[in-house]
């Protein structure tokens, strides 16, 4: 039985190697129209309250896409979501949610990605206890956070973090 060594390369694979830079070049010119930014929301009841995030990144031009994940109800789809991120051309993510909130800060602690959280108004606190829940994060794991039913602010500063 003939063994070959795992350095050393054949004719073929020094081939294939050679030629690697110019596929990886012609692939830089083609333009894909992938998002570049992930908004996500803990209900679909906070789509309202996230759609100004939208109206400030298609005025600037910037593709979208829009998630509905839960921290607490889907935490194995949304961390999903989170890891995969950049590898499907994702940037930012801007993620709304309310009364706890822990969203922002769960997409934060799976994703290398800005994270900007959105806290959403409530029912009883009017959105304070979603606002400490998205800013009071520990060292680490960092979320970048607007005012409450913020949207619009989060949509702004995502296309300043992409055209940075």
């Amino acid at each position: 039985m003939e063994t070959t060594d795992p350095d050393e390369t054949t004719p073929d694979a020094e081939l294939a190697l050679a030629s690697m830079p110019a596929v990886e070049e012609a692939f830089e010119e083609i333009e894909v129209d992938e998002p570049h930014v992930g908004i996500i929301m803990g209900s679909k009841n906070d789509k309202p309250k996230l759609q100004p995030a939208g109206a400030a990144l298609e005025q600037a031009g910037i593709r979208y896409e829009v998630r509905v994940l839960s921290a607490h109800r889907a935490p194995d789809a949304t961390r999903d979501y989170c890891v995969n991120a950049r590898m499907r051309g994702l940037r930012v993510i801007i993620a709304g949610a309310g009364m706890s909130a822990a969203l922002p800060g769960f997409a934060a602690a799976h994703t290398d990605l800005p994270v900007i959280g959105v806290p959403i108004s409530g029912k009883n606190l009017g959105g304070l206890d979603a606002l400490l829940s998205a800013v009071q994060m520990p060292p680490g794991v960092p979320v970048a956070c607007v005012a409450v039913d913020g949207a619009k602010n989060a949509g702004l500063l995502a296309v300043r973090i992409i055209n940075a």
